[in-house]
């Protein structure tokens, strides 16, 4: 395989291709085959775009159907039959069923640019600046999603201050437990210097910041404490939601009423670059129009193959899917940490996002290594890459979940040494 116009014109900032050094030639459902005909299992999905699979066969006929018909493919924010299409469906099965009358912003391509219209939005509402983040949080990598980010690799290539963010402990966290109630008494303080933020950004699972866990009881803690101090509540749900964790929300089911939520990668279903912010009419009303603008708004395959989509969320069978599958993953990786008592190694995660937290980054790259080199494709994660993080299709066949788990079984136990 030639990879020499890729080392000799692509940029340097290149990564994922240092990890999986081979030329992907094909792909379909939880199977890449490379151009000498290698077929790998893909645990990484994307980091997290492909949840129905790669190249899923209801989205790429009705996306070769549009082509064929002349559909708007470019739309800015007009009016297109494929994105009422999208909005009316995304209306039907996830928003009305759950009682939410968000309105839905189409922000650009990337999570980054969700995440940078909500923090504009939450500062235009209050008229404050300050924005309350936490540590191992993620949230993209444009300067405004950046500050809000934690980790300090992904910080320090900004080359400018990352300013306007209070940063507290995640629930999970050393002093995660009381910081929010802490930060509260400090803001009920006249003298503690203390000025209310604009919002509260949080994710409900901290996919890149380890696959860590927040329960209901600490959300609402912090929901409650927005709401006490007027800042909007906002869940970044960019790669924990659309079903990731066997509900289309991460937060399903915990009785959290979010101001703005946060949505991409597999919003567009096939790959296809999507992102959107849901937001209550109340914030909404506080946008111009024009006041947030963005050339790639109104992608048409990405309207399409997002409306069909949500057909895997008309019913419970999908989710229903993902529960088992989750368990099984779950089950087998408790089974490799009880292998290797020694390294005291911790199994968490919700769904189809399960990780082994090795506690050694070092050691999980070499995981990686051995798992690519035996057909696996998956990618550490959390603080120095220590953490394992497992992110299939939804839609992977049982028979392929099973073969991946077994070799990242082999692999782990080849880079732990053990024969």
């Amino acid at each position: 395989m030639d990879m020499t116009p890729f080392e000799q014109s692509e940029s340097s900032v290149r990564g994922y291709s240092r990890a999986y050094p081979t030329v992907f030639a094909s792909a379909s459902n939880a199977r890449q085959t490379a151009e000498d005909g290698t077929s790998y299992i893909d645990f990484f999905a994307g980091a997290g775009v492909l949840n129905f699979g790669h190249n899923d066969p209801r989205m790429k006929a009705a996306m070769i159907a549009f082509l064929e018909n002349d559909g708007v493919a470019h739309s800015l924010d007009t009016y297109t039959t494929t994105k009422r299409d999208f909005i009316e469906k995304f209306r039907d099965v996830v928003l009305r069923p759950r009682g939410m009358d968000h309105r839905m912003q189409f922000t650009g391509p990337t999570g980054t640019n969700a995440v940078e219209a909500a923090l504009k939005l939450a500062r235009l509402t209050t008229g404050r600046r300050e924005v309350v983040a936490f540590s191992n949080g993620f949230h993209g990598m444009t300067l405004g999603a950046l500050a809000a980010t934690a980790n300090d690799a992904f910080r320090k290539w900004a080359g400018v201050p990352l300013n306007d963010v209070v940063r507290l402990p995640f629930e999970t966290s050393p002093g995660g437990d009381t910081a929010v109630a802490d930060y509260g008494a400090a803001l009920r303080n006249a003298s503690s210097g203390l000025t209310p933020p604009a919002a509260f950004l949080v994710e409900v699972v901290q996919a890149e910041g380890g696959v860590n866990l927040a329960t209901a009881e600490w959300l609402h803690q912090v929901q409650d404490l927005a709401r006490e101090v007027g800042a909007l509540f906002i869940i970044d749900d960019i790669q924990a939601g659309c079903g990731r964790t066997g509900s289309y929300f991460s937060f399903d089911g915990m009785g959290l009423d979010p101001d703005i939520i946060t949505l991409a990668k597999g919003l567009g279903g096939f790959g296809t670059p999507i992102a959107m912010n849901l937001n209550k009419p109340s914030v909404d009303d506080n946008w111009s129009p024009g006041a947030h603008t963005g050339t790639f708004r109104g992608q048409g395959l990405s309207f399409v193959a997002g409306t069909v989509a949500l057909d895997y969320f008309t019913d419970d069978t999908l989710m229903n899917e993902v529960e088992a599958k989750g368990a099984v993953m779950r089950d087998r990786l408790e089974a490799i940490a009880a292998a290797h008592p020694e390294q005291d190694w911790e199994v968490r995660g919700r769904g189809m996002m399960q990780a082994l937290d090795t506690g050694d980054g070092a050691f999980a790259k070499r995981v990686q290594q051995a798992a690519f080199e035996t057909g696996l494709l998956i990618g550490p994660c959390g603080t120095g890459g220590q953490v394992i993080k497992l992110i299939p299709p939804l839609t992977i066949p049982d028979e392929d979940l099973a073969e991946g788990l077994d070799i990242l079984d082999k692999a782990i136990t080849t880079s732990a040494g053990v024969a």
